[in-house]
């Protein structure tokens, strides 16, 4: 499992509030770290790594718990 250098919690948000505020969020980490993101929102599974090809950051994981999907995002 990877390590996270900060967690983001959007469970219960609806797209497009979670890559919102993961955009808003992988500013405040610095290059090499990562981020955890927490969603529910199905459209996540697709959301998240289409914004990492587009910004460049790279996903390290996608984790789905039963509904809650674990993305680890390395900021590059």
């Amino acid at each position: 499992m990877v390590e996270a250098n900060l967690t983001l919690d959007c469970k219960g948000l609806s797209c497009p509030m979670p890559i919102v505020k993961l955009n808003a969020t992988i500013k405040k980490i610095e290059v090499g770290q990562v981020l955890e993101m927490l969603g529910t929102d199905p459209g996540s599974k697709k959301d998240v790594p289409l914004w990492c090809q587009k910004t460049g950051n790279e996903l390290l994981e996608t984790i789905d718990e039963s509904g809650v999907f674990r993305f680890y995002i390395r900021k590059k």
